[in-house]
This record gives C-alpha cells, structure tokens and sequence, in this order.
C-alpha cells in the first residue's frame, strides 16, 4: 500500500506536503474557503471536486475495508490506520456515480473532520490548486428535493470545472451518520 500525502498524527494546522507543494494556508483561507484558497481536485466519475487542503490528513491507495453489517451501501466498512479505526466511505456510490470499480487510481482520501479522522474512497487525486476568490463562483440554486447544501462554489479552471465542496459538512450530515453534528 503506498502512501502519496502522510502526516504521522491528526493535526488542526497542515505542515505537510503533496510533490512539493505546501499544505500550509493561512487562517483567513482556511476560515473563507469558500473565497478561495488552497484544495485537492479529485474525480468521481466525469466530475472534478475540490476539497479544503486543510482538511486532508493523507491519501492512501485503496485497501478493502472491514464490512459492517447492516450499514448503508456507501458506507464500506472500517479500516485499521496505525492503530486508528477509520470508517470508509465511497464517495462514488454516495453521490450516485455510474462507475465504482476499484482499480489502480482508486484512492482513500483520509480526513481529519474536527478531530475525527474518516476516509473517503474517491476514482482519482488530480492535484492541489490555489484557487483565488474571484475565480470561484456560488453554487447554484437547484430544486429543493437535491441536497446541494455541501457545495460551497464553481470554479473554472483553464477547460475544467470544479466542484468546491465542504467535506465537513457532508461528513457530518444526518445520512453519514459519522460526526456528530453538535461537536466543536
């Protein structure tokens, strides 16, 4: 199992680094992410995401987790990380994409989320982008009955769209059932 980003503890401030990149930002990025800032780019199925960089402990390659019974089909179990038992979840068949296979690019993107670790199965990492505020745009209103409270913007990027998302906020929903909503 290969290791690409590592950080040997949980950490609230990023010192690590992805190909040389710092993970570092500054308060005001980490607090108006949704302004701009630093983010992993990740692909699930045709679409590109974009995390907050802050919250990434690490990315690991895919390793079948430990199934739990009776939990829900996105929910893939759990998996033991130096010692730490961190849920997995696939992101893919959380948000309905047609593909979920599992092959070479398939990586867990490990997550700190106020001081819980959790991973998220994703198809690939792309990259890290510092993306300034006025390259990002709102999220659009969509119908109510589609939950798109998670997106925090848009951004273009030469030909890619990108989709910013607040991953904290997506762990912590109801459906995850994860985080507890009410911890600080």
């Amino acid at each position: 199992m290969s290791t690409v980003l590592e950080s040997s503890a949980p950490r609230t401030s990023s010192s690590a680094s992805v190909a040389g990149r710092s993970l570092a930002g500054s308060p005001s990025q980490a607090m108006n992410h949704h302004l701009g800032g630093e983010f992993l780019t990740f692909r699930l199925g045709a679409e590109e995401y974009g995390i907050e960089i802050l919250k990434v402990q690490e990315i690991r390659s895919y390793e079948q987790p430990t199934r739990i019974a009776n939990s829900a089909p996105f929910f893939k179990g759990v998996v033991n990380l130096r010692g730490v038992i961190v849920p997995i979840v696939d992101l893919r068949l959380k948000f309905g994409c047609d593909s979920a296979e599992y092959n070479s690019f398939t990586v867990v993107i490990v997550l700190n989320i106020r001081g819980r670790v959790v991973g998220a199965v994703v198809d690939s990492v792309s990259d890290v982008l510092e993306l300034p505020g006025d390259a990002v745009r709102p999220a659009p209103e969509i119908d109510a009955a589609v939950d798109t409270s998670y997106i925090t913007g848009i951004a273009n990027v030469a030909d890619r769209m990108l989709i910013l998302m607040d991953i904290e906020a997506l762990m912590s929903g109801a459906d995850m059932g994860l985080i507890d909503s009410v911890m600080q």
